[in-house]
């Protein structure tokens, strides 16, 4: 499996991006789905994950109420549509693919198949 996101870029504060993590193969709507992003120096974190049907959400305390994930399951895409960004935000973002939804929830120990990334800039 293949993930392929895309959709970074800058952008100043208060403004909006969507990504996009297209996934190879006929899995994705087998498999739960997740965001996390890496800061320059710091570790990866969690950012949001969604079940294999789209059903069931969660955030991280730092996104909520500004990003939204959904997925396509018969376009095999996901989405992290992001609003109201702030310079905190900027990173670089990754989907992830993982057979339990709860495994990708503030950790990563769930995730079967990572992306290669996409850098979003936050100006000031």
């Amino acid at each position: 499996v293949q993930l392929v996101e895309s959709g970074g870029g800058v952008v100043q504060a208060g403004g909006s991006l969507r990504l996009s993590c297209a996934a190879s193969g006929r899995i994705f709507g087998g498999y739960a789905m997740g965001w996390f992003r890496q800061a320059h120096g710091q570790e990866r974190e969690f950012v949001a994950a969604i079940n294999w049907s789209g059903s069931d959400t969660y955030y991280a305390n730092s996104v909520k109420g500004r990003f939204t994930i959904s997925r396509d399951n018969a376009k095999n895409t996901g989405y992290l549509q992001m609003n109201i960004l702030k310079p905190e935000d900027t990173a670089v973002y990754y989907c992830a693919l993982g057979g339990r939804t709860l495994l990708l929830v503030n950790t990563t120990a769930g995730v079967d198949y990572w992306g290669k990334g996409t850098l979003v800039t936050v100006s000031s």
